[in-house]
């Protein structure tokens, strides 16, 4: 297909914007969605730097869909902005992990398109983190080795981390600042989540996913290409704590 100039430069306008927030009122870029040769050019921009745009209401977003993605978020960041000072990468899995089975707890097995509750408590949350990890000690070490091969996932160095943490003060209502116990990595957790738009805070300890995470679901997290078959494995862990 052939494009003018004046579309080119509209259309790289429209990706700079994109680029520099990672969203855009749909007002301030509006022939995104009213031209399909501009559209189509942003769009091949975003996929050249391995990101992908989406509209959710008002918004246009524009989100890396791998770590290739100069835009996608490093370890660095994420522990310069929402861990403590001497977190290490294995806070950063543990993280993950921990937002692997939020997700999973509102799409019922991992497998639903649409989400089948409308929020959850951080008292819940924890407690499937904690039957997961349960679960996850029902291996022996050797098939949780054999288990990290696939995923790339430190399973036992994870499992370490989360029984180091001090769950003494676990029923207190609320464990923020720097005290070492799982509410309070939990709480750094909702903050990360919070400022990448993905979760409200709807009070009394209670939290909704918003409608940008539920697109992000609906479109990559659910995906075997982007997962990994890492979903599979935590849907395995939720059967067999069935099971009990």
């Amino acid at each position: 297909m052939d494009y003018s100039e004046k579309e080119v430069m509209k259309a790289f306008k429209i990706y700079s914007k994109l680029a520099l927030n990672g969203y855009e009122q749909r007002d301030e870029i509006r022939e995104y969605l009213a031209d399909d040769k501009i559209r189509g050019l942003v769009d091949e921009f975003c996929k050249e730097v391995d990101s992908t745009i989406f509209v959710v209401g008002d918004i246009i977003y524009m989100i890396p869909v791998n770590i290739n993605s100069p835009f996608h978020i490093t370890n660095d960041n994420i522990k310069r902005d929402f861990l403590p000072s001497k977190a290490l990468n294995m806070d950063i899995y543990l993280m993950y992990v921990c937002i692997i089975i939020l997700f999973g707890e509102f799409y019922d097995g991992y497998h639903s398109n649409d989400p089948t509750r409308d929020f959850i408590s951080t008292e819940m949350w924890l407690s499937s983190i904690n039957e997961r990890m349960e679960s996850l000690k029902e291996f022996d070490e050797e098939k949780l080795k054999n288990i990290e091969k696939d995923f790339e996932y430190n399973w036992l160095s994870i499992l370490e981390k989360w029984d180091a943490m001090d769950d003494l003060k676990e029923n207190a209502k609320s464990q923020k600042g720097n005290t070492i116990s799982r509410l309070s990595f939990l709480d750094k957790v909702k903050k990360f989540l919070k400022a990448q738009e993905l979760i409200l805070d709807i009070g009394n300890e209670e939290i909704e996913i918003t409608q940008k995470a539920k697109v992000i679901v609906k479109r990559y997290y659910m995906e075997y290409e982007y997962n990994r078959g890492i979903l599979d494995f935590m849907y395995n862990l939720d059967q067999r704590k069935g099971d009990k």
